[in-house]
């Protein structure tokens, strides 16, 4: 008979089995997030990166390591609620598995806290000391390497007492129970606060890309996407913008070199210039519909489209379902009822397992149309990343943004009741979920800057395409007119006559 296995021994194997999970996953999460930054990063010169005396590439090196970090915890915090919804559903349906047994409470309770802490660590001390880092030069008169350590942490060390020093003047005004002396001295309090207030600025951001977002991805898809054209020919189009853009270039050709032009024929070689680069634009994406089948081409595009628009009207159905809920009170508010969720008991979804499905892929489509109409924002729109191109600065506060977003992720899915599952760990602890009015509020300009958003772009873009139509029948109808007097006359009109042929008798 087999001896029982002791709980103490139990605890360490479960213990360590989680940690390795942890590691993995982690790990994964950071190669992929180095390569993306690596693809957007500016390239340094070589002289810098081959030289090892010099400190630039350390800095840069140290840099680019925290900002990758901070890009993992981000990933990791967006993909925390697709995860936890999942894996309830799969304990569902094995329970008894032998291979689904590490997949428990303490395993997603202990991803979610650890993830809240790094996102602290993050967005508090590695991020803005990686940006003072890289912009540091010295001080004290030490140059080099340690200089720009002591310049960065002087820097870091007042943002750290500002910071603090404002979060104490607002937990005094908000509570008004403690002494100022027993609020001051409680330091370790204002780190959740912090973060707290960190969520509501997230949360709100997401109130103003999301809906931009929702309406962007429809250019985005069409960007990508190859169009169908209906009712032209596109070998036709591309045959006449290759003849068009050859006429161009041999009358650039043709005109004298730029230097020996006066005002008038360098703006009209200009103009020329930028016509025939508008020409090769368009030029290559004809022959990228020629390429394409014509199957593809007329289904992937509606298709896309579909989708887009039936996940758009899901989430705002959504919403507005969670508004009425709120207001006849069937629905409870978000906040957490900080006891320990027990996974695998009950669906969190009415529809089972097709319902966690939808809820995940409403999740992945909040995520997406947010990070696009985040780039969208007038304020936002001149620090997008591009490949190849962005310093390590920008790419700094880009992550930065992105981990706002990605950690206020989880708190919008549950304001907006796309999902059901409670927040974990230290997510539970930001208080104004519990506020009814601001709940309510938020869900109503959602569900209104939403459907404003969607109408616009789908109005404006129906309304261009029954114009263009409108003005291609107009103009075949009056060409179709002006010929018909034409064609009446020419059976009855004059002929010429046959040239008479000379004959030699």
């Amino acid at each position: 008979m087999e001896e029982e296995a002791d709980p103490e021994e139990q605890a360490f194997h479960s213990t360590v089995r989680e940690y390795i999970i942890f590691l993995l996953l982690f790990g994964i999460l950071y190669v992929a997030s180095y390569l993306v930054l690596r693809t957007y990063l500016h390239k340094e010169k070589q002289e810098d990166k081959l030289d090892p005396d010099n400190g630039e590439a350390t800095v840069h090196r140290v840099s680019l390591g925290m900002c990758t970090f901070a890009l993992t915890v981000a990933v990791g915090a967006a993909l925390l609620l697709p995860i936890s919804i999942l894996s309830n559903e799969i304990l569902l349906l094995y329970p008894n598995s032998y291979y689904v047994k590490w997949l428990n409470s303490s395993l997603i309770s202990g991803l979610w806290n650890h993830v809240f802490l790094f996102s602290n660590l993050s967005i508090f001390i590695l991020l803005p000391f990686a940006y003072f880092f890289s912009e540091a030069e010295g001080i004290g008169g030490q140059q080099g390497l340690i200089g720009r350590v002591y310049e960065a942490c002087l820097i870091q060390l007042m943002l750290a007492i500002l910071v603090l020093g404002m979060a104490f003047v607002l937990c005094a005004l908000i509570d008004k129970s403690q002494s100022a002396v027993e609020l001051f001295f409680n330091v370790w309090n204002y780190l959740p606060f912090l973060y707290s207030c960190l969520s509501f600025l997230g949360v709100l951001l997401l109130l103003l890309c999301t809906p931009l977002g929702f309406a962007r991805l429809f250019t985005v898809c069409g960007q990508i996407i190859i169009r169908p054209n209906f009712l032209s020919d596109v070998n036709d189009e591309y045959y006449a913008v290759l003849f068009e853009e050859s006429c161009i270039r041999e009358r650039l050709k043709t005109k004298s070199p730029e230097k020996q032009l006066n005002g008038q024929g360098r703006q009209a070689r200009k103009v020329l210039e930028s016509k025939l680069v508008a020409l090769e634009a368009q030029r290559f994406k004809l022959n990228q519909q020629r390429r394409s089948s014509p199957v593809l081409r007329r289904l992937i595009y509606p298709l896309a489209m579909v989708l887009l628009l039936a996940l758009t009207m899901a989430a705002l159905l959504n919403v507005l379902q969670n508004t009425l809920q709120l207001l006849v009170g069937i629905k409870a508010l978000p906040l957490s009822t900080r006891e320990h969720f027990p996974l695998g008991l009950s669906s969190l979804s009415k529809l089972g397992l097709i319902g966690a499905v939808i809820e995940v892929v409403l999740i992945g489509y909040l995520l997406a149309a947010s990070t696009v109409g985040l780039y969208t924002l007038p304020f936002l729109s001149g620090i997008r990343p591009t490949a190849r191109n962005t310093p390590l600065t920008q790419l700094i506060v880009n992550c930065g943004l992105v981990l706002v977003l990605s950690s206020a992720l989880p708190v919008l899915s549950r304001i907006l009741g796309i999902s059901n599952f409670d927040l974990l760990g230290n997510y539970g602890r930001i208080e104004w979920l519990g506020n009814f009015y601001l709940v309510l509020l938020y869900n109503v300009i959602f569900a209104a800057t939403a459907t404003l958003c969607l109408a616009k772009k789908v109005t404006n873009s129906l309304l261009l395409e029954v114009w263009r139509r409108l003005k291609l029948a107009c103009t075949a109808s009056l060409q179709r007119g002006a010929l018909e007097p034409h064609r009446m006359l020419s059976p009855v009109g004059p002929r010429k006559s046959a040239p008479i042929r000379q004959t030699n008798d």
